[in-house]
């Protein structure tokens, strides 16, 4: 199956979350069923990292949002934490700081985004500033209404300086999340995750939704594509996710550069060498 067509946010379309299954996991029942060809787009990612590395001629950037509990943290350590840290970053966004407020709202976002030769993660991105600032109206409308087309000129102007761009939007049902807030009141390792806000936040589900639906259908554009990925089932979710990314660095069609030195000169050098 070819991941990116099954889960693509096509150009212009219409998007209704409520009629994407969260739970889906195509022709797999289980974990076991697809821990092979997790292992095998890892081993793809990081060969294919090398090789951008080595070009040195563009970029990849993954967007990765979603609601609270939906993954994201949990789509980095599984899907990209085997990358060469050499080459690879992973910011999250949270509240604005002070010195960020100062600015105009794609500052600290832009300053973050990968150099040549790199992949880089954004664990939230920009997007929160059409999302929790719509949601809970922390700008008027006639400034976060403006931001889309700010959004897609930005999105336009990394890719014509060389790099690709990948969105997710993580995908989970309110049942799963309150499932998984469950499970971190419970487990002692991930209590330090839970807040009052997450339940507060729950409230909103609605708006959240609908802001989504909106960024989704404003700003999937065949530059940078937004990815729905069902996610109630984690290890289905990592699936998804490394195979569109593998897929998406394998399309760049990226090429080692040629060596910049004379390889029979340095093999002579090396046998004399080894001569003695």
């Amino acid at each position: 199956m070819e991941y990116r067509k099954k889960f693509v946010v096509e150009p212009g379309s219409k998007v209704r979350l409520d009629r994407v299954d969260p739970s889906y996991t195509g022709q797999f029942d289980c974990e076991d069923e697809v821990k092979a060809k997790i292992d095998k787009d890892l081993d793809r990612l990081r060969d294919l990292q090398q090789k951008l590395y080595a070009e040195h001629r563009r970029a990849l950037l993954v967007v990765l949002q979603g609601l609270d509990a939906g993954g994201k943290d949990g789509t980095v350590r599984h899907v990209f934490s085997g990358l060469n840290p050499l080459g690879a970053s992973a910011h999250a966004f949270k509240e604005p700081t002070a010195e960020e407020q100062a600015h105009d709202f794609l500052w600290r976002v832009h300053k973050l985004t990968p150099a040549h030769g790199h992949v880089g993660i954004f664990n939230r991105s920009h997007y929160e500033d059409v999302l929790v600032v719509r949601v809970h109206e922390l700008v008027p409308k006639d400034v976060w209404s403006k931001r889309y087309e700010r959004i897609n000129e930005f999105e336009k102007n990394l890719a014509q300086s060389g790099t690709r761009i990948v969105k997710f939007f993580l995908h989970i049902s309110k049942e799963e999340q309150l499932r998984r807030f469950e499970q971190r009141l419970t487990d002692p390792q991930k209590r330090w995750k839970i807040s009052e806000a997450d339940y507060a936040e729950r409230a909103c589900w609605d708006d959240y939704v609908h802001a989504y639906e909106d960024a989704l259908e404003r700003c999937s554009t065949e530059r940078a594509p937004w990815y729905v990925i069902p996610a109630d089932h984690k290890w289905f979710r990592n699936f998804a996710v490394a195979r569109i990314v593998a897929d998406t660095l394998d399309e760049m069609d990226i090429r080692i550069p040629p060596p910049s030195v004379d390889i029979a000169e340095m093999r002579r050098k090396y046998h004399e060498a080894a001569c003695g």
